[in-house]
């Protein structure tokens, strides 16, 4: 009961975004001053100068980076096996050391890179201290319904504010533009299949659930839930979009999609089931997958 997408491409993204993006990685706006000092979720951070050696722990700083024009020196993977994210284009993520896993960084392979800059977030605030000892360290709040802040302040720690500003204007436009094209009132979900865990269904106080409030898209559901098969009724809605993360029996795929509690949901019956790039939807986390997700939202439902 899934519609086939069509394959997702990010050069038409990339190049909107270079255009936002005109200053070479690592270079200073003219209208930025080096020295700045930067509210984190850790306490203010000063920073004297633009970072050229950036580290990165998590994929939402990832995408940050490479949005703003900068290819980090090393980066954590969501995955044992150290992929980076497909969505990401490959010439910018291939320069990049692998410093092991998020959550779980290589704290001597970060060091051997000699950093100028770590980015992260709350989660590493166990290893604060242990960081900063290495370079300057900017952690923000946790990664989800606050992602615009917090680019904010991964664009102001690389001295790329100017720029984020413009890419911001451009994701709004874009947002704007599909909510004029879409129903008024129309109700979408977002399904993540995981092998490691229960079918969760996204909330509101998501980063999916903001960019489809960013579109006018309504999620029935407010709080994010995690299912099992036979409560997969929680996902109906006038739309859906389904992801799968790692494989696919083991994730409860097919069980789930042909019971028939899923063929009677108003989106399958309708033929509004959607799959989607899980790299993109629900783990990329910044504005070179959100969008992509525009893109996607776009195709999906207005065209």
């Amino acid at each position: 009961m899934h519609r086939t997408r069509r394959p997702i491409t990010t050069a038409a993204l990339m190049l909107t975004l270079a255009a936002c993006t005109s200053h070479a990685a690592g270079t200073t706006s003219p209208t930025s001053p080096a020295s700045r000092t930067i509210r984190t979720a850790m306490g203010p951070v000063t920073l004297r100068n633009t970072p050229h050696r950036v580290v990165v722990l998590g994929t939402a700083e990832l995408d940050s980076a490479v949005t703003l024009g900068v290819t980090p020196v090393g980066a954590t993977s969501p995955d044992a096996d150290a992929t980076p994210l497909a969505y990401l284009p490959e010439d910018r993520t291939r320069p990049i050391e692998n410093v092991g896993r998020d959550k779980a960084p290589d704290l001597k392979k970060i060091a051997s890179l000699k950093p100028d800059l770590i980015l992260g977030d709350k989660h590493d605030a166990d290893r604060y201290a242990a960081l900063k000892a290495i370079a300057p360290t900017v952690l923000t709040a946790e990664p989800g319904h606050r992602w615009k802040q917090n680019f904010l302040v991964h664009a102001a720690a690389l001295n790329k504010t100017r720029e984020a500003r413009a890419v911001e204007a451009t994701y709004a436009h874009r947002a704007t533009t599909i909510a004029a094209a879409l129903r008024d009132g129309t109700t979408a979900n977002m399904v993540r299949f995981a092998e490691d865990s229960k079918i969760h269904i996204y909330g509101r106080r998501t980063y999916i659930g903001t960019i489809f409030a960013d579109v006018g898209l309504t999620l029935p559901v407010a709080t994010s839930l995690d299912v099992t098969p036979n409560r997969i009724k929680k996902a109906d809605a006038d739309a859906i979009f389904t992801s799968t993360h790692g494989n696919p029996q083991k994730a409860k795929v097919t069980q789930t999609t042909t019971s028939a509690t899923w063929r009677g949901l108003k989106a399958v019956a309708e033929n509004k089931v959607f799959q989607v790039d899980d790299d993109v939807w629900c783990q990329g986390i910044g504005y070179t997958s959100a969008n992509q997700i525009l893109s996607d939202i776009r195709s999906d439902l207005t065209e």
